[in-house]
């Protein structure tokens, strides 16, 4: 804590400041719960979203490994873009997952097996699932890291500037009020010892 002055005009600074400082902290309070809520939100969508390509894959594989010895279904599906959009949550801006772009798969449909369509739409499906894990994954990212950051100013003005600040006044105030004594005090000898001079001079 820095040296303060003993003055009035700091007393009202550090007023004001306490008076800002408790209407900042409900605010940062609130957005740090509402972080917490989204990532415990987030946390549940990665969570369905993990399990779902688990069994998706156990599903796909299960035939697609049979049919899939002299084929390699990685060249045709490539992935041009992943499509995001803006989002915000509690003031934060956040991807959103919309879609994916894929290149066209270029094979011969007279020699290429018939199954082979089926299972690359299924891998699309996937690759698609994948995405969207990636987005919400680039979610939960920002939202900690605005949690963290949130976190700290919570802290700071709990645990520093408001403590500071309730301290500095009652430091003003003692000083204050020991000045105002003292004028007192100060006062009541001068005019006892004007008193005096009185009762001596109409001696």
């Amino acid at each position: 804590m820095g040296k303060i002055r003993l003055t009035k005009n700091e007393l009202k600074k550090q007023r004001d400041a306490l008076k800002r400082y408790n209407r900042y902290l409900p605010m940062l309070q609130l957005k740090k719960q509402q972080l917490q809520i989204e990532i415990g939100r987030v946390d549940g969508f990665i969570d369905k979203l993990n399990e779902e390509i688990r069994i998706f894959k156990q599903g796909v594989y299960s035939w697609v490994d049979v049919f899939a010895e002299e084929i390699n279904l990685a060249e045709w599906i490539k992935v041009k873009r992943i499509n995001t959009e803006v989002g915000n949550i509690a003031g934060i801006d956040i991807p959103l997952f919309v879609s994916v772009d894929f290149e066209e798969a270029d094979y011969d449909y007279m020699i290429t097996p018939l199954w082979v369509d089926k299972a690359i739409e299924a891998i699309k499906e996937l690759v698609v699932r994948k995405a969207r894990l990636l987005v919400y994954q680039r979610q939960r990212e920002i939202l900690q890291e605005e949690l963290r950051i949130t976190t700290q100013r919570v802290n700071l003005f709990e645990k520093v500037k408001i403590p500071e600040a309730i301290e500095n006044i009652r430091l003003i105030q003692i000083h204050l009020g020991d000045l105002e004594t003292a004028g007192v005090v100060r006062g009541k000898i001068a005019k006892a010892k004007i008193e005096k001079r009185r009762e001596l001079v109409s001696v």
